[in-house]
């Protein structure tokens, strides 16, 4: 009988230190549980992206929800994901609409409309890698009894020009630049005053303290607990001392439970279009990291999925910036989360998409997010971005990236500076930033380096 398209999840205990495979399931109890730990561990992240760039968080909460769900169906439920706001996109998109780094984005729709065709571009390089992606056979004879040849074997060995074109040295890079280039944002948009400073101290501190000495599923959440705690303090010291802004709860306890989100709709300016569709180079190099790292944890070879793993990120992006969301990409943290409990079930995923969903129609959810104080989340976000350029690191130490050879070194160097110092290149009205310049200088500096012989 032939294998079905989508999975038909097979029932297993939940023993500890079991491996729960992608196409096995908990009990429906306990994977409820896996998928709100799931949401808890994308929520940080997911919340923090849109509100950076001035997007709705109830959409992009939505928007990730609805993604994760078109990324199992185009995948056949086969690559244990989960979909969240992009941070690639923050330097562009901020560029693109000149947003202040508070408040709504006034100029939000030219940004979606650079959203929906770097989504178009990212389904074309699925398309392309989809249609590549086959296996040639490699035919050896077996020798068998007094040496006599009597049959061939076929081992198949898979042809994938993507990982050729960015291989370890460019994609760890890519990732580092996105953490480094937006480094300026907390520390010189997000602190207007010597006690915000002092309280995106506060707020890295507490993180740093929670991530070292809790265990279990305090410190999984570091993140939100993080931000938890400094919210506490800053409420203590502001709404109680009288030593800063007070934080407002007045539109949360106004807000309904349940409502429509604010849709906005795409502007396509040819100027942010070009800014903007270049990030999809950014998603590949992401996205490849990512389906190595999830082959590696459940010892499956995903590589014949890239494709579409490629075509369903594309199309989510596609989708959420026709509504007013971010970005989307698959999740380091929700993969963190599957290394830690040995659970890929994509089971969990649906269940989490759907928890996204309901969210996504909660004002008040959105009225909490917006009442987290702004330097609270930018001491946050210097975590969050300091743990994306650790994650590029990470990259080439996993690899075992050799930086004796002067290729790595070189391709390494001239991308880390191209993009933490914003080096932008102009062609007439377009400009390409920072971001942009070092992951295609990345891949073009590696390709004019690349020699056998070394």
């Amino acid at each position: 009988m032939s294998e079905s398209y989508l999975p038909r999840w097979q029932k297993v205990s939940a023993s500890a230190g079991a491996v729960v495979t992608p196409e096995q399931r908990l009990p429906w109890p306990q994977t409820a549980a896996m998928g709100v730990q799931h949401v808890i561990a994308m929520f940080g992240a997911t919340v923090l992206a849109p509100i950076l760039m001035g997007f709705n968080p109830n959409v992009a909460i939505l928007m990730s929800g609805i993604g994760t769900l078109l990324f199992f169906f185009i995948t056949g439920g086969r690559v244990p994901s989960y979909l969240g706001s992009s941070f690639a996109f923050i330097g562009v998109v901020i560029a693109a609409t000149g947003y202040s780094g508070s408040g709504p984005n006034t100029n939000l729709g030219v940004a979606l409309g650079g959203i929906i065709v770097c989504g178009l571009v990212y389904v074309g390089i699925g398309i392309v890698v989809a249609l590549t992606n086959e296996r040639r056979t490699k035919r050896a004879p077996v020798k068998g009894l007094e040496g006599m040849e009597v049959e061939e074997v076929e081992s198949d060995v898979a042809v994938h020009w993507i990982e050729r074109l960015m291989p370890p040295v460019v994609t760890g890079a890519v990732v580092a630049v996105i953490g480094l280039n937006l480094a300026s944002v907390p520390i010189k948009n997000m602190a207007p005053t010597g006690f915000d400073t002092w309280m995106q101290l506060v707020t890295f501190l507490s993180v740093g303290l929670i991530a070292v000495y809790t265990r279990g599923m305090m410190q999984r959440l570091l993140i939100l607990m993080g931000l938890i705690v400094a919210s506490i303090i800053y409420a203590l010291l502001t709404n109680g001392l009288g030593m800063g802004k007070p934080i407002n709860l007045a539109p949360l306890a106004a807000a309904p439970w349940f409502g429509m989100p604010t849709f906005s709709s795409p502007v396509f300016d040819v100027n942010a279009m070009l800014l903007i569709a270049p990030v999809a180079v950014i998603l590949v190099a992401e996205n490849l990291g990512h389906i190595k790292a999830v082959s590696a944890m459940t010892g499956r070879d995903l590589n014949p999925y890239l494709g579409r793993a490629f075509i369903g990120d594309g199309v989510a992006t596609m989708v959420s910036g026709a509504l007013g969301g971010t970005g989307v990409t698959t999740y380091a943290e929700n993969i963190g989360v599957m290394a830690a409990t040995k659970i890929y079930s994509t089971a969990m995923f649906v269940v989490a998409a759907l928890i996204a969903l309901v969210l996504g129609f909660s004002p008040k959810f959105g009225a909490l997010v917006q009442a987290i104080p702004l330097a609270v989340m930018g001491g946050v976000s210097i975590v969050v971005f300091g743990l994306i350029a650790v994650a590029g690191a990470k990259i080439w130490v996993d690899n075992r990236v050799d930086f004796s050879k002067n290729k790595n070194l070189i391709t390494a160097a001239i991308t880390l500076i191209l993009g933490t110092g914003d080096f932008t290149l102009k062609f007439g009205q377009f400009a390409l930033g920072g971001i942009g310049t070092a992951t295609f200088g990345a891949i073009l500096l590696y390709a004019l380096l690349n020699r056998s012989d070394d």
